[in-house]
């Protein structure tokens, strides 16, 4: 009983911070963001695990196999005109109360994983595989690597995250940063602003 008393106090209180409008038409899109949160489930009822999560207007899951795993924890909030897109064997799984923002691309046909409460700023984009520009015929026209994203991780806008990536706990990425490779855990992750041209 107190609980609910203090659920209705926290409510409450919000209202009145926010005002009336603002706190229903808030609620209202959160609704309607768990219920494509369910949809989604629907669409792809075998590849698809997840309890309740939030997705956006706007926003997509694309998946091409029926091999594909696409696991979503509790209360992962996915923002507008963000696209997940699935293929091959590719397991993706998103922790509990991730937040992934605005304009947000995730690209797996391989192994993606982001730890409970890592938060995604807009315009980020997830890659666990690029094209093998090498290729001969015959030869795997993708390559792959593993992204591993550890807790509570912040990772700052217009971000790229490539292939054989491993971002250790508690660590924070510098917006616009390119990366590939590991960040240690507790650090802040910043590109050198450097242009570079490397002839192959």
């Amino acid at each position: 009983m107190n609980k609910i008393k203090k659920i209705i106090k926290g409510l409450y209180n919000e209202c009145k911070a926010k005002g009336t409008y603002h706190f229903f038409r808030m609620y209202l899109s959160n609704l309607a963001a768990i219920l494509r949160g369910f949809k989604w489930k629907i669409v792809y009822p075998r590849n698809v695990k997840s309890s309740c999560f939030f997705i956006q207007s706007r926003s997509k899951i694309d998946i091409y196999s029926k091999n594909v795993r696409l696991i979503i924890k509790p209360l992962v909030f996915i923002r507008r005109n963000t696209t997940i897109r699935m293929d091959h064997n590719s397991i993706l799984e998103i922790g509990e109360k991730v937040f992934i923002n605005d304009n947000c691309s995730i690209n797996c046909i391989h192994n993606i994983r982001i730890g409970d409460y890592t938060k995604i700023g807009p315009g980020v984009s997830i890659n666990d595989n690029d094209h093998n520009f090498r290729a001969k015929e015959g030869d795997e026209r993708m390559l792959k690597g593993d992204i591993i994203i550890g807790k509570n991780v912040w990772i700052g806008a217009n971000t790229v995250i490539l292939r054989g990536t491993t971002i250790g706990d508690n660590a924070v990425i510098a917006a616009g940063s390119v990366l590939k490779g590991d960040v240690a855990p507790n650090t802040v992750f910043l590109n050198k602003r450097e242009n570079l041209s490397v002839e192959f």
